[in-house]
């Protein structure tokens, strides 16, 4: 009787295991707007990260109204996802995006310069961003930015971009290193 208490409680394990990397995973996908993660941002000043997503129709193609989302998940403190404030999308995170007329790709303007657009579109049923890096076609994964904290307004050090060649899947990487002017919150 003891044993067969042994052998349920590991087979509840199991079972809640599984349940837990395989079936929840698959469904914060559908109940998520269709979204597909594509890149984040992260930074010097603590580990939260902004996550940038490509959101899909019913059919699985971009949202011609609202191709991409951002969002912070708060890392440093319980994980859970918060909206950008105002001043956060029209000073350092927010971007432009605008979807081409037959939905199959997007373009993305970051509000930090990083001196390039972003293509949003699908390859092999999956959402990609795709831009230069270090002067090749990439798929961007991280923007990392490092700035100095202090006086009225964080000053950005350096950016680095970081992905995936796309014609030979080799790392790519380059540090952009902003202008005296305009080096706050994320301008060059």
């Amino acid at each position: 009787m003891i044993r067969s208490r042994m052998q349920l409680s590991m087979i509840t394990l199991l079972v809640a295991l599984i349940y837990t990397v395989l079936i929840i995973p698959s469904w914060s996908f559908s109940a998520d707007r269709g979204t597909r993660h594509l890149f984040t941002i992260q930074r010097s000043k603590n580990v939260n990260i902004v996550q940038y997503d490509a959101q899909l129709t019913p059919a699985g193609k971009l949202d011609p109204k609202e191709p991409v989302i951002a969002y912070w998940i708060m890392l440093a403190e319980d994980g859970r996802k918060q909206e950008l404030m105002w001043i956060e999308k029209e000073m350092a995170y927010g971007f432009e995006a605008k979807c081409e007329a037959k939905g199959d790709f997007a373009i993305l303007d970051m509000v930090a310069d990083i001196r390039r657009t972003v293509k949003i579109c699908e390859k092999d049923g999956i959402y990609r961003a795709e831009t230069l890096i270090d002067g090749k076609p990439a798929l961007v994964e991280k923007i990392y930015i490092k700035s100095i904290e202090g006086g009225t307004l964080p000053r950005v050090e350096y950016v680095e971009l970081s992905g995936q060649d796309i014609e030979t899947g080799d790392d790519r990487y380059e540090k952009l290193i902003p202008s005296l002017i305009g080096s706050y919150l994320g301008f060059f």
